[in-house]
């Protein structure tokens, strides 16, 4: 897995690695992240250890982790990773995307995931991505099903987020068939 970028007109997807701390940190202290994830990135020493984290899980082969450059701004916008890699049953989850509000509702976002999903399909020859999503946040829901992923299932009470509340877990899935036969 030596997939250092992927990039369109709009964006640039950079493989994460220590030298993104102070960009994404400038992005991630506007963001309440752990509102909907179990990842808590509330200051620099938690974002490092999250990169860090990241970074370990892409040398054991089992996700590619990227900080998010806007082209047409000229700025470090989030982070994303293609997670849980499972090459043996070509699948994998498209997530812990978190993004700058100023970038959010511009079709960054949309951009970004169809950039991912033809990575997925294309080249690392996935036949199926995962997509789990908080079913409160209605705004990562709407986006996911978007593209055209549908509903598959919602883990109960599936991991803690912020004030210890225990989140169900909405899971989303996009099959290669489905997603070239809608082109």
């Amino acid at each position: 897995m030596n997939l250092a970028y992927l990039e369109n007109s709009w964006l640039r997807l950079e493989l994460l690695s220590p030298s993104h701390l102070e960009s994404l940190w400038e992005v991630v202290q506007h963001i309440d992240v752990f509102a909907f994830s179990p990842n808590d990135l509330s200051s620099k020493d938690k974002l490092e250890s999250y990169i860090q984290h990241a970074i370990a899980e892409h040398q054991k082969e089992e996700a590619i982790p990227f900080a998010i450059y806007d082209k047409k701004n000229k700025v470090y916008v989030g982070s994303t990773r293609f997670g849980y890699i499972d090459h043996k049953n070509r699948l994998l989850h498209i997530g812990w995307t978190w993004i700058a509000p100023k970038s959010q509702g511009t079709g960054l976002n949309t951009s970004l995931k169809q950039l991912m999903i033809s990575e997925a399909f294309g080249p690392m020859n996935m036949r199926k991505i995962v997509f789990r999503v908080d079913a409160l946040n209605t705004r990562s829901r709407k986006a996911v099903e978007k593209l055209g992923a549908t509903l598959e299932g919602i883990l109960k009470k599936d991991v803690y987020v912020k004030g210890g509340r225990l989140r169900d877990t909405c899971c989303y899935a996009l099959f290669r068939e489905g997603f070239f036969k809608n082109k």
